[in-house]
């Protein structure tokens, strides 16, 4: 409640702090995931008796994905290396050595205005070295209110409907995923990312409403 209220407080003092907003985060991405829970039960023998069914199942092979986006499109969209998990020391290059250059290129202007770095409280991204480096960075890293995935743009706006996307669909090298979320990211509007940071609001004033409960919509 005091993370929310405090940031609810900033933006009626000044409402443009959305477009200072940077939020990231990540997820697995499958080579195979069934259509729907309802598509993904099928009945062997429809005509049987016994009406055994059977589930398709996801497939193991998968590709880690690390987004970071803003009000206006994605500004890094990373692929961690097979077999390389998600550490402070690599996420850390990662802001240095991909995410830093890739705000100079696309976002100048939101560098003199500061970066308002919007995480979840992933040890990754609240570990001193991480803070530490967006600090170092120029940027300013937000509060986020603990264990809240339903406060957390990637999670409620993005990740979601990028795997209902992909879902059903097969892919074979890890190449073919990685294009399949590169074509979906750029067949989205402007106004989706907009829409995603701004609903961050919405939802904020709904759990001071609620009391600190999670907000599911």
């Amino acid at each position: 409640m005091e993370v929310v209220t405090q940031f609810v407080r900033r933006y009626e003092e000044d409402p443009s702090i959305l477009e200072r907003i940077v939020t990231g985060n990540e997820t697995w991405v499958r080579h195979y995931d069934p259509e729907s829970k309802r598509q993904s039960m099928e009945w062997r023998h429809p005509s049987s008796p016994a009406r055994k069914k059977f589930r398709r199942q996801s497939s193991a092979k998968k590709v880690m994905l690390m987004l970071f986006w803003d009000m206006h499109r994605p500004i890094l969209v990373h692929f961690q290396a097979h077999g390389q998990t998600v550490n402070n020391a690599n996420y850390c290059a990662m802001l240095r050595n991909e995410f830093k250059p890739a705000i100079c290129k696309k976002r100048r202007g939101m560098l003199s205005k500061k970066v308002l770095m919007h995480h979840n409280n992933a040890h990754t991204h609240i570990a001193t070295a991480t803070v530490e480096t967006v600090q170092q960075l120029g940027f300013e890293p937000l509060q986020h209110p603990p264990y809240n995935p339903d406060l957390t743009p990637s999670d409620y706006h993005i990740f979601g409907p990028l795997k209902e996307a992909l879902c059903g669909r097969k892919f074979t090298p890890d190449e073919e995923v990685k294009e399949a979320v590169h074509t979906w990211l750029r067949e989205r509007p402007k106004s989706f990312f907009s829409a995603g940071v701004q609903k961050l609001m919405e939802r904020y004033n709904k759990c001071i409403v609620l009391q600190g409960d999670y907000v599911e919509k």
